[in-house]
């Protein structure tokens, strides 16, 4: 498990916007990338964040009779492990026939993670959890043991140009600093609320759990079921 450090809103969005300025066009118009930086240092952390922008993740039927939240975050090597096995037989046997509904909430441990998500996104809800398994199946492949922001950053682009995103959807997801904050405002405040300090955490049913075996996981699902 990782343990969770929660950080300012706006200096993780100001990173998150500075990689895609070193990776874009954008960041050979000095004015322009000026502008956007004044802008965004301009924003206090008292400044007022439009939460509406950050739309929740879910699966499965409404009114399922078990909700399960996973907080997980896309540089979790454990979260990557989780959703390479116990969430595929989760879905087959829960979600797709109808008896949970689930939740994806992000945590941002670093950067990467921001924007890892913020490319998850890009294709809008229809999209996320296609995009999702792409970056958890290749975490060891686009983080790659680095630590260098430009290159992390292309290849989640990359990622999002195989899923099918354009480089100008890309650009936009990526340069959009009002998204970025919103997106590390709800992660604190969900965070907060649900008292998670690790991750994969999940909350089954209002009760919080943490990593753990799909037997155990399938075990706990069955005992809320209606029997």
């Amino acid at each position: 498990m990782r343990n969770v450090v929660l950080s300012g809103a706006i200096a993780l969005a100001i990173a998150a916007l500075g990689a895609w300025w070193m990776t874009s066009s954008a960041g050979t118009n000095n004015q322009a990338t000026a502008n956007l930086l004044g802008a965004a240092h301009a924003q206090d952390a008292d400044a007022e964040i439009d939460l509406s922008l950050v739309e929740e993740m879910t699966l499965g039927a409404e009114d399922a009779p078990v909700t399960i939240v996973e907080y997980a975050s896309f540089t979790c090597p454990h979260c990557a492990s989780f959703h390479k096995s116990q969430f595929k037989e989760l879905k087959s046997e829960f979600i797709d026939t109808g008896k949970v509904k689930f939740i994806y909430r992000d945590v941002y441990f670093d950067r990467f993670g921001l924007w890892a998500a913020m490319v998850a996104r890009c294709g809008g809800a229809e999209r996320f959890f296609g995009i999702s398994d792409m970056i958890y199946e290749q975490q060891s492949e686009w983080i790659a043991g680095g630590t260098d922001p430009v290159a992390i950053t292309n290849n989640l682009r990359r990622i999002g140009k195989v899923a099918g995103l354009s480089d100008e959807q890309l650009d936009a997801c990526l340069s959009d600093a009002d998204k970025a904050q919103a997106l590390v405002a709800v992660y604190q405040q969900n965070a907060e609320t649900d008292g998670v300090n690790s991750t994969p955490t999940l909350i089954i049913n209002g009760e919080k759990h943490g990593n753990m075996s799909y037997a155990e996981l399938k075990g706990i699902i069955d005992g809320q079921l209606p029997q």
